[in-house]
């Protein structure tokens, strides 16, 4: 937008930066997130890991200060990582948090693909609920509830849980044993 002299003295300099500042602003990219990972994240620490949609994230190793989030349709791959956080999504393509993982926080998956806990150590929860493939919790030591529900499938096998496992509405029913719960095992689980 271009002004004459006259109307930039009338305007002062203060409203005229405003109004070209919104001009510019209209024509700059989005900015994109500073934690985003589509890509290898190897042995280095990070405060957050945000996966963008569509995007593939294979963190090897890393200690993440704070949470990782997958956005939907985002693919995680973890292995070895410490997470002081949480691990979310809702919608995601696939994740999966292996090979002597610890999350501080809880794993909450929900309405997504493909999902592989194993052998990793989890202070919180592990909520898998209404993913539409089979959600896999395996070789694990959780420090509170294990609950799968509404998933497609779904194995718990070889747990130490400190709270209760919980599953109901997984179609076909869970599949697996040999979970040692300080709680108790209900529903479809009650003979895992």
């Amino acid at each position: 937008m271009a002004l004459s002299r006259p109307t930039r003295r009338v305007l002062g300099p203060a409203l005229f930066a405003l109004i070209a500042g919104i001009g510019l602003a209209a024509c700059d990219p989005p900015a994109t997130r500073p934690d985003a990972c589509n890509g290898i994240i190897r042995a280095v620490t990070v405060e957050d890991v945000h996966v963008p949609s569509g995007a593939t994230c294979r963190l090897e190793g890393t200690r993440v200060d704070g949470n990782v989030t997958i956005a939907r349709n985002g693919t995680l791959r973890a292995s070895g990582v410490r997470v002081d956080g949480n691990v979310q999504s809702q919608g995601h393509t696939l994740v999966t948090v292996r090979d002597n993982s610890r999350v501080e926080g809880s794993i909450q998956l929900e309405a997504g693909g493909e999902v592989q806990v194993a052998d990793s150590r989890i202070d919180g929860n592990v909520q898998l609920e209404a993913n539409r493939a089979k959600a896999g919790v395996a070789r694990n030591i959780v420090g509170s509830d294990v609950q799968l529900f509404d998933n497609r499938g779904a194995l718990a096998s070889g747990n130490w849980i400190d709270g209760n496992l919980q599953c109901k509405g997984n179609n076909p029913a869970p599949t697996g044993g040999g979970n040692v719960v300080n709680g108790n095992k209900e529903d479809q689980c009650r003979r895992l």
